[in-house]
């Protein structure tokens, strides 16, 4: 079976095609952005289920910067010994872990003043941020590097960059939410800017594995198209990325008519158009359904989020379904 098939992206085996999608907790009850006991159950339990990577939850790499106040932290230095511990309880039981860096953008739901690329609010009972300043851009990009060096210090074995869902680099990358008449605002070369000076920045030290998660459908006329997200995967490609998290919508309030799979053609057009490797999320819950995806070449991996909330076993799940082999912790191998 395909799905049970290992893969290697820039150095980094997974023995599975099975990736834990990154999903708020929103368990930082001291608002310390630190890492809690509850992450030491949650992520771990899944690598025990034998998920191949672990994309650890949005992480904030400024304080201003989180969804909400109990978001999982990067800003500062005192969150890289969690984070360690963190990454050697996944590593331990065979998986391997990567953390998204975030930044909430004008969607952080704050007592703090937010920022964005523009003064522009989400929807009508949203906050209106404060659109940056050239110095504001700067600040928070050097946050997103900075946060990736305290990843490489952590151990994690890869690195995602949140530019989906409407935060803070998809409000860049979206005319829809970037009115800015600087270098960074405009036509697409303008817009994308921002993520590129980011992705060098961590690439000026960082040679491990690095994803991109977007939003490849705004679902709306006057937003990027799909052209436009292929566009940006040939940038994106150029400059040393290794592979796109295929998502989609949340850049404006809009209804989405989702079905099961209803992301994947994204990630197979973005795929076939310029040979990046691409990661398929959004109700995939199927062991038929995944192993179609990866047998098909429509996508390389498969991300799964609530189906890993309800099963941390689902691999196992998948494998009894598809009939392929999958091994077993030697502490469970009398029950599996």
């Amino acid at each position: 079976m395909k799905l049970f098939s290992p893969i290697t992206i820039n150095g980094m085996t997974l023995k599975n095609r099975i990736v834990m999608s990154p999903m708020c907790m929103y368990s930082c009850a001291d608002q310390s952005g630190k890492v809690q006991d509850w992450h030491k159950v949650h992520y771990p339990a899944r690598a025990v289920g034998q998920v191949g990577l672990i994309i650890v939850e949005a992480s904030a790499v400024t304080e201003q910067g989180r969804i909400s106040p109990q978001d999982l932290g990067i800003w500062s230095d005192e969150h890289v010994a969690g984070l360690k511990e963190l990454v050697g309880l996944v590593q331990g039981q065979g998986s391997k872990i990567a953390i998204q860096l975030a930044h909430a953008g004008r969607k952080a739901v704050l007592d703090s003043p937010i920022i964005a690329p523009s003064a522009i609010p989400f929807n009508d009972s949203s906050k209106t941020p404060e659109a940056m300043s050239l110095e504001q851009v700067k600040a928070t990009q050097q946050s997103f590097i900075q946060a990736a060096r305290r990843a490489q210090e952590a151990g994690f074995d890869a690195m995602e960059l949140h530019g989906a869902h409407g935060y803070l680099i998809n409000e860049f990358l979206s005319p829809l939410a970037n009115h800015r008449t600087d270098i960074y605002g405009g036509d697409r070369d303008n817009r994308y800017r921002f993520l590129g000076e980011i992705i060098d920045g961590i690439r000026a030290f960082w040679k491990g594995p690095l994803f991109v998660r977007i939003s490849a459908n705004e679902y709306h006329p006057e937003g990027n198209q799909i052209d436009d997200f292929i566009y940006f995967a040939e940038q994106m490609k150029a400059q040393g990325i290794d592979l796109i998290d295929c998502s989609s919508g949340s850049v404006v309030p809009t209804r989405i008519d989702a079905y099961p799979g209803y992301q994947v053609p994204l990630a197979h057009a973005i795929k076939t158009s310029t040979g990046i490797a691409t990661g398929a999320v959004g109700l995939i819950t199927a062991p038929e359904q995944a192993e179609e995806i990866i047998s098909n070449g429509r996508a390389d991996l498969i991300l799964l989020g609530r189906e890993l909330l309800r099963d941390p076993y689902w691999p196992r799940t998948a494998a009894k379904q598809l009939g392929a082999e999958l091994a077993a912790p030697k502490q469970y191998q009398r029950g599996w």
